[in-house]
């Protein structure tokens, strides 16, 4: 298989990391395109890339690494809601969730994290632990389960309440949500895609933010499928099966840039 053809197969994951860590889906794919142009530029790092993903993330980690600081800057970005979102990442250790993310997002193992950040993996499992504590200390909210599995269903309810959250309801049909939503106000949506009925997440989740801006994780058995790069595809976004690490990722990552669509 050729670099090319290697590189290919791991950039709709890459992009997913990228928007997950900058809270911005043109901000990450920017990121994307500077590791590959850095790839071009050095035809060692280009030949380091033939060994899959950890070394794709390491070079990107290098360029998200020596730019972050224009990135914060207000200068750096477009809109109002991502100039929001740098503020928040001020407030927050970046490599903290970088550390969480590449460990459960991205499952990789703590040794490749750390090969990627370029530390040791006591640092990195240190790191995690700092992650998951201002995880805990994010404000409490009201969470609408919309999964028609009704065992997963349940799991998603007794994470969310142990993270410290509240169930506002939990849906298994696009008119089932509706209903929900037409009696309380969700804080956070954790949906899936495909739903009991036929009817799409999608759907459910567009009625939702017809009324008002709620941060949103797609759960879906197919990443793939939504990973194409034709539309505005979802900033959280988790594969079936899940590990519970990888919910609470993303529940912390969602409150916290409080979004309910990728940055434009």
């Amino acid at each position: 298989m050729s670099i090319g053809a290697e590189v290919a197969a791991h950039l709709p994951f890459l992009r997913r990391y990228a928007r997950a860590l900058t809270g911005s889906q043109s901000t990450g794919d920017a990121f994307v395109q500077a590791t590959l142009e850095a790839a071009l530029a050095d035809e060692s790092v280009a030949d380091s890339l033939r060994g899959g993903r950890v070394p794709l993330y390491k070079t990107f980690n290098k360029v998200w690494s020596s730019a972050y600081m224009e990135v914060e800057s207000a200068e750096s970005v477009g809109s109002t809601h991502e100039i929001a979102a740098q503020d928040q990442l001020k407030r927050i250790t970046p490599v903290n969730r970088q550390a969480l993310l590449l460990t459960t997002v991205e499952d990789f193992s703590t040794e490749e994290a750390a090969e990627i950040m370029d530390m040791s993996a006591d640092d990195v499992e240190e790191l995690v632990r700092e992650a998951i504590a201002e995880i805990e200390r994010e404000s409490a909210t009201s969470v609408l389960i919309i999964e028609d599995e009704p065992l997963i269903s349940m799991q998603l309810e007794d994470l969310v309440k142990s993270l410290g959250h509240e169930i506002c309801g939990t849906a298994a049909t696009r008119t089932q949500a509706q209903d929900v939503v037409a009696d309380k106000t969700p804080g956070l949506v954790l949906a899936d895609i495909q739903l009991a009925d036929g009817s799409s997440g999608l759907d459910a989740v567009d009625d939702i933010l017809a009324i008002q801006s709620v941060p949103v994780i797609f759960i879906t058995a197919y990443p793939e499928r939504l990973l194409t790069g034709d539309r505005p595809e979802p900033t959280y976004l988790i594969t079936k099966p899940f590990q519970e690490d990888t919910v609470r990722a993303a529940i912390s990552q969602a409150l916290f840039f409080g979004s309910s669509r990728p940055l434009d």
